[in-house]
């Protein structure tokens, strides 16, 4: 993605977009107070430019029976590029990881983890993610509620 410069209406329309994703553009100009043609026009030059990457729907991971949700920080054993590469493709193939994030700092990645019950995210520990045989060291972080949730904030600039 090049850098792409965001004005205030740019912002607005990010920020109604990520709300509701399956917003009609009409309703969209109507909220941001443009064109339905030139909302459209922004809409696709943000979507040309790589600023919307793609529309999903959010899942709530609860009515699923996902209730429980943890944040473990871990570092590996080995941190070659075979290593690395080995246990980037297996968070992949891991559906219990909602997201993951290579990190800086006293840990290597932090995995948010989505699961029914402790008993299953025990298992995925002790039988998915320790048996890989790639993890040194592990810390987790159990959700008590999640406060705030949006994929990026709708500011730009210093």
């Amino acid at each position: 993605m090049s850098d792409i410069d965001l004005d205030r209406l740019d912002l607005r329309i990010l920020s109604e977009l990520q709300s509701d994703g399956r917003i009609s553009n009409a309703e969209l100009a109507e909220r941001v107070n443009l064109s339905a043609s030139a909302c459209l026009r922004r809409v696709q030059r943000l979507e040309s430019r790589g600023v919307i990457a793609g529309y999903r729907a959010q899942l709530n991971r609860s009515a699923m029976g996902l209730s429980l949700s943890a944040f473990v920080r871990l570092r590996l054993r080995h941190h070659d590029t075979a290593a690395v590469a080995r246990f980037t493709d297996d968070v992949q193939s891991w559906s219990e990881v909602v997201a993951a994030h290579a990190l800086t700092g006293d840990a290597d990645y932090l995995l948010h983890i989505g699961v029914r019950d402790l008993e299953h995210f025990s298992r995925f520990l002790l039988d998915t993610l320790l048996a890989t045989g790639a993890v040194a060291d592990v810390n987790t972080s159990f959700v008590l509620r999640e406060i705030k949730s949006v994929c990026a904030p709708m500011t730009v600039g210093p």
